[in-house]
């Protein structure tokens, strides 16, 4: 490819980039306003300022644009607390305990940063098939958090116990993002949060 060329294609890919988010934001805000069930393309065209031929191309509908969303917010999510994870190590923090909560702060954090985005899927409506989309990567999650887990106890301890707490983790942690997200100011949200990583030490422990 030639210099011009590739010119002509990073600023392709810019613009694309820049219509995605239009596109994004827009949904965000009609889904907001009206509920999935409710919201219409034609809104989200109009509030856009891009055609519903880019919608389509883009994202191929409603519903496209929906789980474009949610991918977007708990993937930030679960870069985020494995950042923190990382970080955690890095500095030298051999505590799985620790190193969990270090996660669990970040996830939580970013459910008040995206509040507007992680509202949107507080109520369960959403497309065909988004209840699936949720529950499987509500077990990854699972999964994830109890191999980090697994070594806070020797190597006798029950696989099933771990699978066990990292449900029951999980679950604590999924259910205060959603009281996070809905916190009337960020003074509530960081009391919340907390609250919450005191309870899951003790938990875990």
């Amino acid at each position: 490819m030639t210099p011009a060329a590739r010119v002509r294609a990073a600023a392709g890919s810019g613009r694309a980039d820049a219509t995605r988010q239009a596109l994004l934001t827009a949904a965000q805000q009609v889904f907001a306003d009206r509920g999935y069930g409710d919201a219409g393309i034609a809104e989200i065209v109009e509030r856009s300022g891009i055609s519903v031929g880019s919608l389509y191309h883009h994202y191929g509908g409603k519903a496209g644009l929906y789980v474009a969303l949610w991918e977007e917010l708990t993937g930030e999510q679960e870069r985020r607390a494995a950042q923190a994870v990382s970080a955690a190590r890095d500095d030298g923090e051999n505590d799985p305990i620790a190193q969990f909560i270090a996660g669990a702060r970040a996830y939580l954090r970013v459910c008040w940063e995206r509040r507007e985005a992680a509202r949107l899927f507080l109520g369960g409506e959403g497309p065909p098939g988004s209840s699936l989309m949720r529950r499987s990567r509500t077990q990854r999650w699972v999964a994830r958090n109890t191999k980090l887990l697994r070594g806070r106890t020797g190597p006798g301890a029950s696989r099933r116990a771990d699978e066990v707490l990292g449900l029951v983790l999980t679950t604590v942690i999924g259910e205060a993002g959603r009281e996070i997200a809905t916190a009337e100011n960020e003074t509530e949200a960081g009391e919340i949060l907390e609250e919450v990583c005191r309870i899951l030490i003790r938990l875990a422990r």
